[in-house]
């Protein structure tokens, strides 16, 4: 009875807040010619050497940045971490991106539970050296010898990058929620968004989106979460995922559905790029987004760069 008390009042206080949430246009944000977003962590792999987990963290790379969205999980803390042993399989290094943003404070992106109820995050099971590197948070967050950005509402990071700033939603079982998605805008093509899991909801980052840039959206990578036939994370044979994170009444899990009304909604943004983390989502909604979207849909696999050039408007 209390959790449903505190979803009740939870879900009409995220309502609220998205209400109150009036965002000006950003302009001036700058383009990039060129845009790769290489899947550091998730839950599939482009190769067996490579380690997946129920976990998000993407190198975005820009004409002129580099950024670290999200971390992943490490749900073992093991040392060197998922993230930590692809990085190096792949060969990147901690000098190969100048900024890190968290989606939102959920284990799973922020490199473990301990992190979570620290309000911090780390790459490894000890916070490695991060000096010199900017830090971009939806919520007040440490790390130590950063001064990370608690970027709540809307906020340009970079040419032709910026956060959407924080929507909030509420879990039965996980709370509060405050999530934000990365904009990166491609010269000639328009916004490609960049979502951690997705919690906002897909209209209402539509619509943040839409009401930020004056270019169109092109694209979508990220997470939705619609474990609708399976979770990847179990506990004693509950599919975890299907109850937990969706927003929703346990009792009322999403359907194919509610999937299917996602996808048609974003049908008539005749979206260029499309791409849904496999690291909360199961495999018949990727299976539905990959059919839905024949020409744009591209996987997103640990160690499988998506690239998206831009191109001049004539």
């Amino acid at each position: 009875m209390c959790l449903l008390i505190r979803f009740s009042r939870g879900k009409r206080k995220a309502e609220e807040y998205w209400q109150r949430s009036s965002v000006r246009r950003i302009t001036g944000l700058g383009t990039t010619k060129s845009l790769a977003i290489l899947p550091l962590i998730d839950w599939y792999t482009s190769s067996e050497e490579l380690k997946g987990e129920a976990g998000v963290s993407y190198l975005i790379q820009t004409d002129s940045n580099s950024i670290l969205f999200d971390v992943g999980y490490n749900v073992e803390q093991s040392d060197p971490s998922p993230l930590l042993h692809n990085m190096k399989l792949l060969g990147i290094g901690m000098d190969d991106f100048d900024a890190i943003v968290i989606s939102h404070n959920h284990c799973d992106h922020v490199g473990g539970t301990k992190w979570e109820k620290r309000k911090s995050f780390s790459l490894a099971s000890h916070q490695v050296n991060l000096a010199g590197k900017a830090a971009y948070t939806p919520i007040p967050m440490t790390y130590p010898g950063l001064n990370p950005l608690c970027t709540e509402t809307p906020t340009v990071i970079a040419t032709g990058v910026a956060t959407i700033g924080a929507i909030a939603n509420q879990d039965f079982f996980l709370g509060w929620i405050l999530e934000q998605a990365l904009a990166v805008n491609v010269e000639g093509k328009g916004i490609v968004v960049i979502m951690g899991c997705g919690h906002q909801t897909l209209s209402k980052i539509i619509r943040r989106t839409e009401a930020l840039f004056e270019e169109p959206i092109y694209g979508v990578i990220g997470g939705l979460h619609y474990p609708v036939t399976d979770s990847r994370e179990k506990m004693m044979g509950i599919k975890i995922q299907k109850y937990a994170g969706t927003c929703r009444l346990p009792w009322k899990p999403i359907t194919m559905g509610d999937v299917q009304k996602s996808i048609d909604y974003l049908k008539k943004l005749s979206p260029g790029v499309v791409g849904l983390s496999a690291h909360d989502s199961c495999d018949a909604s990727i299976a539905a987004f990959r059919n839905a979207f024949p020409n744009a849909y591209r996987d997103v696999k640990v160690g499988e760069k998506i690239t998206i050039a831009g191109c001049r408007e004539m």
